[in-house]
């Protein structure tokens, strides 16, 4: 069988089975007489605790985190969240029968990580004590307000009800059986949750509850969603009451699809019980949580520094936890869509898409929006673009269709885009070195494509992408001059006529918790075309960060391998910035490449520069000695047509030792680096990788 038919046949086997993978997910049997008596039991149960007269009150402690995240990329937001700020808080908690509740913050301390002046709801600094009771609300009802608990009297009318699994977990109280119950509101356009109830099998007691809610039910424009777990234990073998709660707010701008957005993450641990207890009639007087209105406390409540403390709780809050939670809700919520935000919005990509400077364009402008078709997660993406030198027409439209945890969407496009698989600059800085310059560190062909594409979550980390299409790559050349010094050549790619094209991509997202030490992301690629040349071409990036001590290991591999037909414009290549700093900017390259790069990073003391009232550079700088090594190997001479790229095979191991300055609170990064078979030094400037997307 030749390349052309293989290629079909796995794309027509593959398709229709993600698509029906997806299909069978959303297959729930909604308003069973079973699931119904168990919501009734559930709510009955919550009735029959708050009426329990042997519980006339408590006082327990709740230690929590409150982080402030910032997450930037390229488009779909897939790179972890950055910390930007850590507060760490101790409230006392008090309750009394029937439902009065006090809480008093007698611990603060914070730690500022990136410029920032946020001020939280002072809900967002204490608990949720009696698990929303008949209405949920959030932000001091600011953000949600009056939206109906499923387990309510009138929830049990305004909802829909499917039982899912059983299952055993581990709690405070011992291990507990629970049944799951999937939520989702007769009515999405009105203000409710979607989400899955775990019920206790003995007694139908809540024990826990998974959940985000429908647009309709957020108040503040930029909120982009909620998302909410509330897990009770069972004390001293009859009250069910707080044990753990997580909750994480995304916004983004609510008229510029942009990205970028903000996070604010909350973990609290709630024990040591003390019931029926004495509490005076003025201690529940004032506002509901009180106590210190910014960091401060006795030291004694605080068992290690702060850094240390945001990092041990890396683990219990990392973000699958609340991916897995929303790819749960978008389940259950099927092809509904459940984002607060507008439908419609300007933008699409990053400040670059909008305008940015290269030497086969100049300067080129372009505009992108997002069309929603109403709430039904259909959207049409158009993007339009011209350069002011080469007049050359860019842009295209996109269209994609959700359901649940898939994503479908059918793409025609013209592009300019550059060599390699991964950036090597943010990209305004590259605008900015080649007005300025004559530096422009890019490689660039024009790809007209059309294609199809599935995209299927696999869990909160994991995703696979199946795409298929017909492509063709035009050379380019340059019709720009620099304010200063002059461009080097851009190399004749593509040409050769298009190609039909199959490729398959796996890949494991950051933790995106306060910290990602010893964990592994990265992805897989295998790609397949045929047209003039028939090729096969397979690619890795994987990275692994590691403690060591008060510091970190990061070892960094990428590596590829294709088969002779390799058109040019697929060519693996390294050298200089970003990859084999000392070594000339993209020298070496072809069919077969790898990098591996060992990175020790730790922190030292730096005076901090005041940038305000409320910023300052920080106290540190991240210092990181690394050793890299590449290899390059399987010249292309661009097949059809006799052209000739200008990188060669790196003749053997090019190693290459530096260390790496992170300033700015880590916002920029500065690379010295020596070749070592050469001797020759390479420096670079840049903006840190993480913000790239957003450039």
């Amino acid at each position: 069988m030749t390349l052309r038919p293989l290629i079909l046949r796995s794309l027509s086997l593959l398709l229709p089975g993600v698509l029906a993978g997806a299909t069978m997910l959303q297959a729930q049997d909604w308003n069973s007489a079973a699931a119904l008596d168990l919501a009734r039991s559930g709510a009955e149960a919550r009735d029959r605790a708050l009426a329990d007269s042997s519980l006339t009150s408590y006082h327990t402690t709740a230690r929590g985190f409150v982080f402030f995240q910032a997450q930037v990329g390229e488009e779909g937001l897939r790179e972890p969240p950055r910390l930007v700020k850590a507060d760490q808080l101790v409230v006392e908690v008090y309750w009394r029968a029937p439902n009065q509740s006090k809480q008093v913050v007698i611990g603060w301390r914070d730690g500022n990580y990136l410029p920032t002046d946020i001020s939280y709801h002072r809900d967002h600094l204490g608990i949720v004590t009696n698990n929303f009771g008949e209405q949920i609300r959030i932000g001091e009802g600011d953000e949600v307000r009056d939206v109906p608990h499923p387990l309510s009297a009138r929830g049990l009318d305004l909802y829909d009800f499917a039982l899912t699994d059983s299952l055993t977990v581990q709690g405070a109280g011992g291990t507990v059986r629970l049944r799951a119950l999937s939520v989702r509101p007769k009515d999405f356009g009105a203000p409710r949750v979607v989400g899955t109830l775990f019920l206790d099998m003995a007694t139908s007691q809540l024990v826990r509850f998974r959940f985000s809610f429908t647009p309709a039910a957020y108040l503040d424009s930029q909120l982009e969603d909620i998302s909410i777990t509330l897990e009770s234990a069972n004390w001293e073998g009859r009250y069910w009451l707080p044990w753990r709660q997580s909750i994480e707010i995304r916004r983004r701008f609510s008229w510029l699809d942009f990205p970028a957005r903000g996070i604010i993450r909350g973990r609290w641990e709630i024990g040591d019980y003390e019931f029926n207890v004495p509490l005076p009639d003025q201690l529940f007087t004032g506002f509901s949580i009180a106590g210190l209105r910014q960091p401060g406390g006795p030291d004694s409540l605080f068992h290690e520094p702060i850094d240390e403390a945001v990092e041990g709780v890396s683990r219990p809050l990392e973000a699958e936890e609340m991916a897995a939670l929303r790819a749960d809700v978008e389940r259950i919520a099927g092809a509904t869509l459940l984002s607060g935000l507008p439908t419609s919005r300007i933008g699409g990509g990053g400040v670059s898409d909008l305008v940015k400077v290269n030497r086969v364009q100049g300067l080129a402008l372009g505009a992108r929006a997002v069309v929603g078709l109403g709430r039904n997660r259909i959207q049409l993406r158009p993007a339009i673009g011209i350069g002011t030198s080469d007049e050359r027409v860019t842009g295209g439209l996109e269209l994609r269709v959700g359901q649940g945890a898939t994503q479908v969407s059918a793409l025609a496009r013209r592009t300019v885009a550059d060599v390699g698989d991964v950036p090597v600059i943010a990209p305004a800085l590259n605008s900015i070195l080649a007005q300025e310059f004559g530096k422009d560190y890019g490689d660039y062909y024009q790809l007209d494509e059309a294609r199809l594409a599935v995209r299927q979550r696999l869990g909160g980390r994991h995703a696979m992408e199946l795409s298929g299409g017909r492509v063709r790559a035009r050379p380019l050349e340059i019709r720009y001059q620099p304010a200063h010094g002059t461009y080097r050549p851009n190399p004749a790619l593509g040409g050769v006529g298009a190609y039909s094209v199959g490729r398959l991509l796996v890949e494991r997202g950051g933790r995106g918790g306060v910290a990602t030490t010893g964990d592994v992301t990265g992805s897989v690629a295998l790609e397949g075309g045929t047209g003039p040349t028939d090729y096969l071409r397979a690619s890795l990036e994987a990275e692994l960060t590691y403690p060591l001590g008060g510091s970190e290991v990061l070892v960094a591999l990428r590596g590829g391998t294709a088969s002779a037909g390799l058109p040019d414009y697929r060519s693996f290549v390294l050298g200089g910035r970003s990859t084999l700093v000392g070594e000339p900017f993209r020298a070496f390259g072809g069919r077969y490449m790898a990098l591996g790069r060992v990175e020790w990073r730790f922190q030292a003391p730096v005076p901090a520069i005041p940038l305000g009232s409320f910023a300052s550079t920080g106290r540190e700088m991240t210092v990181a000695p690394f050793f890299a090594a590449g290899w390059a190997d399987g010249r292309i001479d661009g097949q059809t047509d006799g052209r000739m790229v200008p990188w060669t095979d790196s003749d053997g191991v090019r190693p290459v030792a530096g260390v790496a300055l992170e300033l700015f609170m880590q916002l920029i990064r500065v690379e010295a680096g020596v070749a070592l078979r050469t001797g020759e030094v390479g420096f670079t400037v840049d903006i840190n990788r993480e913000w790239w997307g957003a450039l």
